[in-house]
């Protein structure tokens, strides 16, 4: 190399160390094409004639600075992939020469600058496209060692975790499984020990869970490949909803449930079907009484670039235009039915099971399972005793030990909203006959102070002692899901929102079996994050104590949600099962004519008003349309709402 590049060199090496860490990947980006060869073996010879005529302290404060230097290169998304690793390690050996001169562990601070950079160095070979490959795996072995030596006598936990997940991938991607299993198995327990320290409250918990899912996803990939499908089960669940599984056990030790233990809560004709999304794929995991291990399904990388596209078109429709996104809502839906293989997936159910769970994982629970087509038929019509949902199977657990067997009082906030009075076409006043005892807050009267109040300082004073009470508890309002701040989602009362934090805070529902949330976008979830947890309104109601949830995934009209809203109580009076009565609704809405519906109405207890305005409708849909159209057979009117929970 001539003088004049040999500068250039020394320059950038110069610039890149002095450069604040924020400003680091710019300067990379304008001298990408200097990230090669020469660029490692100037920053050897640079460190070789600049830490050998410096002080201790300061030779030490300059390889803390190489080695976070090299973490960057290391991680830099542009330029040659296997130079910007192989400068990397590079930096780290320079940087583990200098901190070995340290009287390791009396300095705290250069014992984890140690461990780390072992730990950073064991990553690079473990990624190092150059060289020998059994070479680059003994050398990440060495480093992993050496880092988890340190970590342990220094008793940093956490970044012990860290080296063990490092190693076990590097055990996982040389197909050592057995090794990579136990070595995950180590990091959990770490993990979990770690996490039963944490007092700072639920955001904490959530962002330490988002943090190590990658540990439980690849503790999943494992097991299946040796065969321990039963184990793969247990640890998905060890990670889904395990902050809420926590809050509800309360002051009972979590216990992670068994795969036994699963199977206890379905009966002979019950199958659950818990989806799965991995890296590179998504999966699906039949689970039935009488299997000793789930049968499985598994896609391929395309199909989890189809279904993140797909994701990405629907959302975007959704919130930019909804006329179009309603419009289209049939296809899409037909789409995601076959991008997800739904078709393959329940052929493995076994023919006598007549009761599906769905158990979806992170996005999917966007979305209405419930109505992907199957052979020209929804879903939910294959399954004559009802297609439900549950976040996981470690919450329905918590769920069958709550007795809430009663359901004779109902508690009902009806059209708080100027703009929603009468919106619900007496569907709360034909609901609140059936039940032995009704409290019901309207219009004006249904304000936020009448479910509970709260003193100056934030505590809890009064709870209303009809909700309180109530077996049933009825919003038929407005709805918002907030994704960018889960907490302030709710529903909006005459005064204020009900927000999900309220719920979370001061709602308790002792006798509560059933919630529903006759509103928009009420069962909605936090997708932006990406730990394994189920945070949205019907969470913050299972927490408060009911047993189910019955919320909707997108904004709904007043009408369809009104009928089907008495439809779905009369069959629950008739039927005690929520599931199949919410199904049974559902096909009631989607498959009735509008001669049908004027048929009903002239038989069913509605005001004179109510059925004079409803009758107009359906006069004006005959004249455009005719009689045996079907006015709400789109999945868009009665597909929106889920039956989350027990199910009973």
């Amino acid at each position: 190399m001539d003088e004049q590049h040999l500068q250039v060199y020394q320059q950038l090496i110069q610039q890149l160390l002095s450069c604040p860490n924020g400003e680091v990947y710019q300067l990379l980006e304008r001298n990408a094409d200097k990230l090669d060869d020469n660029f490692a073996a100037m920053l050897r010879c640079w460190a070789k004639n600049t830490l050998a005529e410096v002080q201790p302290e300061e030779a030490e404060s300059l390889a803390a600075i190489i080695g976070t230097l090299s973490n960057l290169i290391q991680q830099f998304p542009s330029g040659d992939k296997s130079n910007n690793i192989e400068i990397a390690i590079t930096g780290y050996e320079i940087a583990l020469t200098i901190f070995t001169r340290a009287d390791f562990p009396q300095d705290w601070v250069t014992t984890r600058n140690l461990a780390s950079t072992y730990n950073n160095l064991g990553t690079a070979y473990s990624d190092r496209i150059k060289g020998d490959p059994s070479e680059n795996f003994k050398n990440a072995l060495d480093a992993f060692s050496a880092a988890l030596q340190i970590y342990t006598c220094a008793h940093l936990h956490e970044n012990y975790a860290e080296a063990l997940t490092n190693l076990g991938i590097l055990y996982q991607n040389s197909k050592q499984f057995t090794l990579a299993k136990s070595t995950f198995a180590s990091a959990i327990e770490t993990v979990e020990n770690l996490r039963s320290d944490i007092t700072s409250g639920e955001e904490s918990k959530r962002k330490f869970a988002e943090k190590w899912n990658l540990l439980f996803r690849r503790m999943v990939e494992v097991c299946l490949v040796l065969g321990k499908e039963t184990k793969a089960i247990e640890y998905i669940e060890r990670s889904k909803t395990r902050n809420l599984v926590e809050l509800i056990s309360a002051n009972r030790k979590f216990t992670p449930i068994q795969y036994p233990e699963i199977q206890n809560l379905l009966d002979n004709e019950t199958a659950i079907i818990q989806f799965y999304i991995f890296n590179d794929c998504f999966g699906a995991f039949i689970i039935t009484r009488n299997n000793d291990k789930p049968l499985i399904w598994q896609s391929n990388s395309e199909d989890l670039k189809k279904l993140k596209a797909w994701i990405l078109n629907y959302v975007q429709l959704y919130d930019q235009h909804k006329d179009q996104w309603k419009d289209e809502l049939n296809n899409q839906l037909i789409q995601l039915g076959q991008i997800l293989h739904i078709e393959q997936i329940v052929s493995l159910v076994p023919s006598h099971c007549q009761k599906l769970t769905l158990i979806p994982h992170r996005y999917l629970h966007l979305f209405p399972i419930h109505s992907l087509i199957i052979k020209e038929s929804y879903l939910l019509d294959l399954f004559p005793k009802g297609v439900g949902y549950v976040p996981s199977c470690q919450l329905l657990q918590q769920l069958h030990n709550r007795q809430r067997d009663d359901f004779q009082s109902l508690f009902a906030i009806q059209t708080p909203t100027p703009d929603s009075y009468e919106k619900d076409l007496g569907a709360v006043t034909t609901i609140k006959k059936q039940f032995k005892s009704a409290c019901i807050f309207k219009e004006d009267k249904a304000k936020k102070s009448t479910i509970f109040s709260i003193n100056e300082n934030g505590k809890q004073v009064r709870t209303n002692p009809n909700l309180l009470k109530a077996n049933s508890v009825l919003f038929f309002c407005h709805g918002k899901f907030e994704f960018n701040s889960p907490l302030e989602s709710g529903l909006q009362l005459a005064d204020e929102s009900l927000n999900l934090a309220d719920i979370i805070n001061h709602l308790r529902l002792e006798n509560c079996r059933l919630v529903t949330l006759s509103a928009c976008e009420t069962g909605l979830i936090d997708t932006i994050n990406s730990s394994d947890e189920y945070i949205g309104l019907p969470s913050g109601f299972f927490l408060a104590g009911s047993n189910n949830v019955v919320s909707s995934l997108w904004f709904v009209r007043s009408t369809p949600t009104a009928l089907l809203m008495i439809k779905f109580y009369q069959e629950l009076e008739e039927q005690d099962n929520i599931v199949l009565a919410l199904n049974t609704a559902q096909r009631w809405l989607r498959d009735t004519t509008v001669k049908e519906f004027r048929d009903w109405l002239s038989n069913f207890s509605l005001s004179l008003g109510q059925k004079i305005k409803l009758d107009k409708e359906f006069a004006k849909i005959a004249t455009d349309k005719g009689e045996e159209v079907k006015p709400f057979a789109s999945p868009y009117y009665w597909s929106a709402f889920c039956a989350t929970g027990k199910g009973v």
